[in-house]
């Protein structure tokens, strides 16, 4: 059996010894080591080389926060060093994982971007959008055109992201943007009815069938019916609609077309409740993605113009893998990643009140700490524990009236954990809060201090 040596800090050591001793079946046996010092964060890969000898272990596991090149200490040992979760309460998890890392390879179903006021935009603004989609994890930039709007730039454009080797879809109203659009070029149309199939004979791009007039089946499966006479590549588009005006009757279209062909290729709108219904848009795309890989959707549309569903490509990215995986391996949604998870968290408060002031008590220096638990805000150093449920609270107590720059961080700190209780999320000194992917990942701060203290209290 594979034998670890953790290694940790004296503050962190009981609490790190209560976790692996809970890890009941675990396939390793371990031992806990600390390296002279009082809080964990601060160790380094140049210190772990000068302190350790060579230990009698198969692997040495070191602090998530744990800084520096930890390949040079590996060559030293002989032995592989690897780094922990960046929380304790997270050990399990994280061996867990280490053992079957969820494949979230498969992407699932084609993300279609609009780009809804193309006629608008010039050709270079039209092409700057577009590497942000597909960045985004796009995989056809939808061209948008709009009623009553002259395109004259219409070739132009679709030229101009083919040069750079994107897949391009045309979507209008019009016959003859739709023949514009498939003769420069286009990969696909968006939409032919059954009126209009003449257009597919005249372009070889791939139509996106719809219904002559919404609900109308009838008339969307001949269009289907048709192209398959003619051996010809399509989607299909039974059109979702918005709440309340017939999202679930437009479900059920969906999940009868699945049914009456159950080989059609479909494409499923979902910007329609993205863009029209103000609700965090990482859930509604975990919810429409997992009925698109309930139905085994070939393609979804989404747009991200409004404020609120900036993310909505990159949400619908994650959203598509996750449930693919879901439905690949027959399991539910969960373990599966964090980056939907935009607001709330699994598991925000990894300590207890209890656990939190048994850590305080041993602390004998002046800098303070910070924790978040359940129960609210917890703040200490040397001179005791203070407890509150916001910075405006804890402020007072901590007697940081002559030191600005000192209070200036704690002020920042004390805001970011408050936010952090309310919504329930993961709290760590000197860490950003995690916001999934509904923003960019920040790069690490580089504090004035160590991660995990702050300044000598003056």
């Amino acid at each position: 059996m594979e034998h670890i040596l953790f290694l940790t800090g004296r503050l962190a050591q009981p609490q790190l010894e209560k976790v692996l001793a809970s890890m009941a079946g675990a396939p390793f046996t371990w031992e806990v080591r600390e390296l002279g010092l009082q809080v964990a964060a601060l160790m380094t890969a140049e210190m772990i080389g000068r302190r350790l000898p060579p230990p009698l272990a198969d692997r040495v596991v070191v602090p998530g926060r744990c800084r520096g090149d930890l390949e040079p200490v590996a060559a030293g040992l002989g032995l592989p060093v690897e780094r922990g979760p960046e929380e304790l309460k997270d050990l399990p998890r994280f061996f867990d994982l280490e053992a079957a890392p969820p494949d979230l390879s498969d992407p699932g179903p084609k993300i279609f971007a609009e780009i809804i006021d193309a006629p608008r935009l010039t050709l270079a603004q039209i092409v700057e959008r577009a590497r942000a989609l597909v960045q985004d994890g796009a995989d056809v930039i939808d061209i948008g055109c709009l009623p009553a709007t002259p395109f004259p730039q219409l070739e132009d454009a679709v030229r101009a992201l083919k040069r750079e080797g994107m897949s391009v879809s045309v979507d209008s109203m019009n016959p003859d943007e739709l023949l514009r659009g498939g003769r420069a070029g286009a990969d696909w149309l968006l939409s032919l009815n059954l009126d209009t199939l003449w257009i597919a004979d005249e372009v070889p791009s791939t139509p996106v069938l719809v219904s002559r007039t919404p609900g109308d089946e009838a008339s969307l499966d001949a269009a289907i019916e048709a192209m398959t006479a003619r051996g010809r590549p399509f989607l299909a588009d039974p059109i979702l609609d918005p709440i309340p005006f017939g999202f679930t009757a437009s479900i059920v279209r969906y999940h009868g077309l699945r049914q009456r062909f159950p080989q059609a290729p479909i494409l499923m709108g979902i910007g329609n409740l993205t863009e029209l219904t103000e609700a965090d848009t990482s859930g509604i795309n975990a919810l429409l993605l997992g009925i698109a890989a309930e139905l085994d959707v070939a393609a979804v549309l989404t747009t991200q113009v409004s404020p609120h569903a900036r993310r909505a490509v990159r949400e619908a990215d994650w959203a598509r893998r996750i449930m693919r995986a879901a439905v690949r391996q027959q399991s539910l949604p969960k373990g599966l990643s964090d980056e939907l998870t935009t607001v709330h968290e699994r598991r925000p408060f990894p300590d207890t009140p209890d656990e939190i002031a048994e850590t305080a008590a041993r602390v004998k220096d002046p800098n303070f700490r910070i924790q978040v638990s359940a129960e609210g805000l917890h703040v200490y150093n040397r001179d005791g524990l203070r407890q509150g449920r916001g910075a405006f609270e804890l402020w007072p107590q901590l007697g940081l009236e002559g030191d600005a720059a000192h209070a200036f961080y704690m002020g920042v700190e004390l805001a970011q954990a408050e936010i952090a209780w309310r919504l329930g999320k993961r709290y760590v000194q000197d860490q950003p809060l995690d916001w999934g992917c509904a923003v960019e990942r920040a790069p690490a701060r580089d504090a004035a201090c160590a991660p995990g203290t702050t300044r000598t209290k003056r």
